[in-house]
């Protein structure tokens, strides 16, 4: 592959330019002479024909206070000093300066489309015009067409929805459905998964940075298939193995089913290893449970090689949990399942207030259309390959990067202070994530240790978006 970071002086508009430690300059510099060929090596970010309004709302500092004192105690935010965004459009957020910023976080996963995407304003505002709010007890056409569209992208008899206003209210109604279907109780989860944080998704989130201590029963964590930490390396039959030992030894030999992320999130953008979910399903089924696929993070074309996290397993689950693409940055989740199945719930009123508002469903109606209309999943396929294989040639450079993986707009990069002994690299991820927002990308991290990278952008991020990506994480990395 040719490096992407080579340039020349002829190249000078382009905006790359090759970072290199102050060590490697000649030692006849002068500082004045340092100082302009780091100018010159500055990554800069693409242009972009926007020019948002001027703010004049409260400032960054007078909003902390008021977080300090009538907010939660428990809710965290990015970056020592931090941000106050006040406008977005497409794949670059504005803070209260004006000054722009390449979002390569989307908002955790959720930003699908781009922020402010015209088609999903537009439908949200001339919904909002006509009927915000009613409730499903009445009939709306957004809600049934939304979930005629939605169900048209699931494989097989995964067809009956049922809309909730997050991904963890999706899980847990997930997770109830499973129990009551099949009779059994146990629920067998992943360690280093992620599925929200009410009383039934605690349960099933296998991290202990998530866990408050509340009673959580009738769970199993198996291990997990992490093709960089684990015992069994990329073999995914082998971790499968253990599933089954947790049903023989941990159970009465039947399971009200499985619960997983193709790619986990919150866990570090943790590809499973192949056929660990094929295995696993089998295993799962024969002891009479039900497959869940949490694809809150991995669906709606994230991937790029395929519209949904499991069909990169070559699987189908008997239920579909999603959430943040699904609206775009809108209060909107849903669980999808095969008729038989939904049948469940009719034994008792199920009932949510929020689930299916018209102005959420009309706004996410509006996203699988910009989706299908843009080509996004190509996109996502076509520049997230470009930018896993410019990380991956970072990687060869700089020894602070431990992995590289994911797929398509969903990648991780692990950082680590020794890479035989994969020391996680806790405190120097924070000091590349200051300066990488001091050049004007924003980042995510997550990992069980905080030490890996979360990059999933919107998924009309450009390859010179990547390329930026690329260069503003080499050139911080050059500096330390």
């Amino acid at each position: 592959m040719q490096r992407i970071f080579q340039s020349t002086l002829s190249q000078r508009n382009f905006w790359l330019r090759r970072p290199r430690c102050l060590s490697q300059l000649a030692h006849n510099h002068t500082q004045n002479t340092l100082e302009e060929e780091d100018d010159f090596l500055l990554p800069k970010i693409p242009h972009f024909d926007y020019i948002p309004l001027p703010y004049t709302g409260p400032s960054a500092s007078e909003i902390l206070e008021k977080r300090k004192e009538y907010l939660s105690p428990s809710i965290l935010h990015l970056y020592k000093n931090p941000l106050n965004l006040v406008d977005g459009k497409m794949q670059y957020l504005y803070d209260e300066n004006g000054r722009r910023y390449l979002d390569a976080f989307g908002g955790i996963a959720t930003v699908c489309c781009g922020h402010c995407h015209p088609d999903v304003v537009e439908a949200i505002v001339n919904q909002t015009r006509r009927l915000q709010h009613s409730t499903v007890l009445y009939l709306h056409h957004a809600i049934a067409d939304f979930a005629e569209a939605l169900a048209a992208k699931l494989p097989g008899d995964l067809k009956v929805v049922f809309f909730t206003n997050s991904g963890t209210e999706a899980n847990e109604l997930a997770l109830m459905m499973a129990r009551l279907y099949t009779g059994f109780h146990d629920i067998i989860s992943l360690r280093n998964g992620y599925h929200g944080n009410a009383a039934g998704t605690m349960g099933v989130t296998a991290q202990s940075n998530f866990k408050f201590n509340v009673v959580q029963t009738g769970v199993h964590h198996a291990l997990n298939p992490d093709q960089y930490r684990g015992v069994f390396g990329s073999d995914g039959v082998k971790y499968a193995r253990d599933v089954q030992d947790i049903i023989d030894y941990g159970t009465c030999g039947r399971v009200a089913g499985l619960i997983a992320e193709a790619i986990q999130g919150v866990g570090g953008i943790m590809e499973l290893a192949p056929g660990y979910l094929p295995a696993v399903y089998n295993c799962i089924r024969k002891a009479g449970g039900l497959c869940i696929a949490d694809e809150v993070q991995s669906g709606f074309a994230r991937i790029g090689s395929h519209f949904w996290g499991f069909e990169a397993h070559d699987v189908v689950p008997d239920i579909v949990t999603m959430a943040k693409g699904i609206g775009n940055g809108i209060p909107i989740g849903a669980v999808v399942t095969t008729p038989e199945i939904a049948k469940v719930l009719m034994g008792r009123t199920y009932f949510n207030t929020f689930g299916g508002n018209p102005a959420c469903t009309a706004g996410a109606l509006a996203v699988l259309k910009v989706i299908e209309k843009e080509k996004l999943q190509e996109n996502a396929f076509v520049v997230g390959s470009h930018l896993k294989e410019c990380l991956t040639s970072l990687k060869e450079k700089h020894e602070i990067i431990g992995d590289v993986r994911g797929r398509g707009l969903m990648l991780g990069v692990e950082l680590v202070t020794d890479r035989q002994l994969k020391t996680p690299a806790k405190a120097e991820i924070l000091h590349i994530m200051e300066q990488m927002r001091e050049l004007g990308v924003l980042i995510g991290k997550g990992g069980f240790h905080g030490n890996v990278f979360r990059i999933t952008p919107p998924l009309c991020f450009t390859k010179e978006d990547a390329d930026f990506l690329v260069g503003a994480m080499d050139y911080t990395m050059s500096k330390m």
